[in-house]
């Protein structure tokens, strides 16, 4: 069976796209700036090929590309800039133009031209993706469970407070890293269900006042949401400031029981369930 390209492999989509291919006996080839790293050689372990790659260098592509027959694609901006995002997310597309099946994974909302600049990077890629006319596949997962408990969040609730910049009662779409996976391998194993189809991803849809419930919950200690305001967000991040604006004035729209209907191969993470799986006694304690 000839392999899966999987890039951002030492990532967090990547990476779970990586061991749940392996878990079911596929060939992976996982694309690193960092073939020597930690986090490659472990995955190396595990049976993936590494494979170095650099978005900057079509050689390096072609190589990584030679006699792989579907990519699993994700692109950040984060570290480099938006344009470059973009650029590196069509070079990549038009290097892979000979693969049957390319698995995008963007952002919820991401076609819509929201303004926020790490969606609308992402929107460029998705438009050359399609345009490209291969057979193509483009998931758009919304906020991520996993990445919400930094040392910044994790500080505040030391002190009993959740922050995150939303009204206490606007929900929030939520998906865990792992069904973004589950969803990326059921494309990749079934091109023919999922060719063409833009999917926006969540598992469920949470207020951050109930985000708070099951934090009280799972910590044992009382949590409240606290709202910072978008200024001082912006102080960090305009990108992030401008998403926080778009969440609480526009929204996502996912259709969960829609979705869940149509994907029910995945068990859907909810929030509670794994923010009770934290080691909490070791992340609230003072260093």
């Amino acid at each position: 069976m000839k392999p899966i390209l999987v890039t951002g492999a030492t990532g967090a989509q990547g990476g779970a796209v990586t061991r749940a291919l392996l878990a079911r006996g596929h060939r992976v080839r996982a694309l690193t700036r960092t073939p020597h790293g930690v986090a490659a050689q472990e995955l190396h372990r595990l049976g993936a090929e590494i494979a170095h790659g650099d978005f900057d260098d079509p050689a390096s592509l072609r190589t990584a590309l030679h006699d792989v027959r579907a990519v699993f694609a994700v692109t950040t901006p984060f570290g480099t800039d938006t344009d470059t995002e973009t650029r590196h997310g069509i070079a990549l597309v038009d290097a892979a133009r000979d693969v049957e099946h390319f698995v995008f994974t963007s952002a919820s909302n991401a076609d819509r031209g929201t303004g926020i600049p790490h969606f609308d990077s992402k929107q460029r890629i998705e438009e050359h993706l399609v345009a490209a006319g291969g057979r193509w596949t483009i998931l758009g997962p919304a906020a991520f469970i996993d990445d919400k408990f930094g040392e910044w969040t994790l500080r505040g609730l030391r002190e009993g407070t959740f922050h995150l910049p939303l009204p206490s009662d606007r929900p929030l779409h939520l998906v865990a890293v792992r069904d973004i996976a589950t969803v990326a391998v059921l494309a990749l194993e079934q091109p023919d269900r999922f060719a063409g189809r833009r999917l926006d991803l969540a598992g469920e849809s949470l207020t951050p006042a109930g985000m708070a419930e099951a934090l009280t919950a799972a910590t044992g200690r009382p949590i409240r949401h606290h709202r910072p305001p978008l200024d001082v967000v912006a102080r960090y991040s305009a990108d992030l400031a401008a998403m926080f604006g778009y969440f609480t004035e526009v929204g996502t729209d996912i259709d969960l029981r829609r979705l869940h209907a149509d994907l029910p191969e995945v068990t859907w993470t909810r929030y509670a369930d794994f923010v009770r799986t934290l080691p909490w006694p070791d992340l609230l304690r003072v260093a």
